[in-house]
């Protein structure tokens, strides 16, 4: 059965792996879609607003065509050099003006989202006699190269357009032709909110769909440990039942054989020690029965014959029949309390605690200390004593039906396990609580608290 469970939950981890991958996977993929379409979106969108920048502001673009003739003419005529004529491009004065008017575009014809735009020149190209091409510089987009907007860098900025320009001209009756292309990015700030807010039902439905996928193997791994525990406690049932029986069969077996002789049969002292011993028996098998049947009973199923007692009195009464049967063991009593008249049912209460004391002395105790307290409206009994204890592990285990500490498998401790089980509902059904402390080695203290 172990085993079983081993690999179930090997296979269910390896099967709970797999699915979350693919969970994954398909999150990611939707994601990748969902900034491509994002990005289609704001490209499109800022194509509507200019196909160039001459609709933007046509007198700075002039102006910007002047520079370029101008830096052109120069370098024909060899004042300028191409270093010259990329630092005039990148330093000319209508860069900020530009950039004022591109943003406030942005932020009109765009409400719904903060862009932040740079455009870069990526190639200047001179053909003289529009023929033989002198390329002044041609490179990656870099930042450097940035003519208007204000991008700090191009790293989560994406392509929107390029745009490539020619210009024709004629200077000292030699012609030329200049080639320009500059490239648009933009950056959305918070476009991953804006992706995750469009993806938020996909990653919903795929969390829910993992954390049920998780829930449904916790549910389905503690049914199984459940259900081992209980064929477990099934297994050391019958072993136990069995074991308990056995001895008044063997008797009743024995003793039946003994009657069937004559000479017992016409001695009527060995005659009637014969029946007492069947007498005896069949009571503990009538014993063992009744337990069984009584403990099959959950705490609302039992039926309480209540009356009002001296719980002190009633206690003694129990610790001085308790003394006729154990007179070995040193029993003692320390009540804080007197005369507390409480409302309970005397048989099964008796029944209940003289359990706990027969534990006491199964499990290796010979001095037990009864003590009696009243913490405001709870009536407190607790009954301490020497024995073994219990370890930490088993005590969150004690009062489940049939339950008995490896102590007592390994040693000679008889018993069904329903002893303690049956002390928690009598209690329950008096509407109060038991508890345990207890240490190996160092005894146990048994705390049983009932409403005043």
């Amino acid at each position: 059965m172990k085993q079983r469970i081993n690999l179930l939950i090997t296979f269910s981890v390896i099967a709970l792996i797999v699915l979350s991958t693919v969970q994954c996977y398909l999150v990611k993929t939707t994601y990748d879609y969902k900034v491509a379409q994002f990005h289609t979106q704001i490209k499109n969108e800022i194509a509507k607003i200019s196909n160039n920048y001459s609709d933007i502001d046509s007198a700075l673009v002039s102006k910007k065509e002047a520079l370029y003739k101008k830096l052109s003419e120069q370098y024909i005529q060899g004042k300028n050099s191409k270093i010259d004529i990329k630092n005039g491009i990148l330093e000319n004065e209508s860069q900020s003006s530009l950039t004022q008017e591109i943003q406030r575009k942005f932020e009109r014809d765009l409400p719904n989202f903060k862009i932040d735009f740079a455009i870069v020149l990526n190639k200047f190209i001179l053909y003289k006699n529009t023929k033989k091409a002198d390329t002044i510089f041609s490179e990656k987009p870099f930042i450097q190269n940035k003519l208007y907007g204000n991008l700090a860098s191009l790293n989560h900025a994406f392509l929107v357009r390029s745009y490539v320009g020619t210009t024709n001209g004629t200077f000292e009756n030699q012609d030329y032709k200049l080639l320009t292309e500059d490239s648009m990015y933009v950056s959305v700030i918070d476009w991953e909110m804006i992706i995750l807010r469009r993806m938020a039902f996909v990653l919903v439905l795929s969390l829910l769909s993992i954390l049920t996928l998780i829930t449904l193997f916790v549910i389905a791994l503690k049914a199984l440990i459940k259900q081992k525990k209980v064929s477990d406690v099934k297994t050391d049932f019958i072993n136990n039942i069995t074991h308990e029986l056995k001895t008044p069969l063997a008797t009743l077996s024995i003793s039946t054989k003994i009657l069937e002789q004559k000479n017992i049969r016409d001695n009527d002292e060995n005659f009637n020690t014969i029946v007492n011993t069947i007498s005896r028996q069949n009571n503990r098998l009538q014993s063992l029965i009744d337990q069984v049947m009584a403990n099959s009973l959950a705490e609302n199923e039992i039926e309480l014959q209540k009356e009002k007692i001296e719980t002190e009195d009633f206690l003694q009464t129990i610790v001085n029949d308790f003394k006729i049967t154990y007179p070995k063991i040193d029993i003692k009593t320390h009540f804080q309390t007197q005369k507390t008249t409480l409302v309970l049912d005397k048989f099964h209460l008796t029944t209940a605690l003289l359990n706990v004391l027969e534990n006491a002395v199964k499990y290796g105790s010979n001095k037990i200390i009864i003590k009696t307290k009243q913490i405001e409206n709870q009536f407190s009994i607790s009954i301490e004593d020497n024995g073994i204890g219990i370890s930490k592990n088993n005590q969150s285990l004690l009062f489940e039906k049939f339950y008995r500490v490896e102590q007592g498998n390994l040693h000679n401790t008889k018993g069904l396990g329903l002893g303690l089980y049956y002390v928690d509902q009598i209690i329950k059904a008096h509407q109060g609580s038991v508890n345990v402390i207890s240490d190996l080695g160092k005894g146990t203290e048994f705390t049983i608290l009932l409403k005043v």
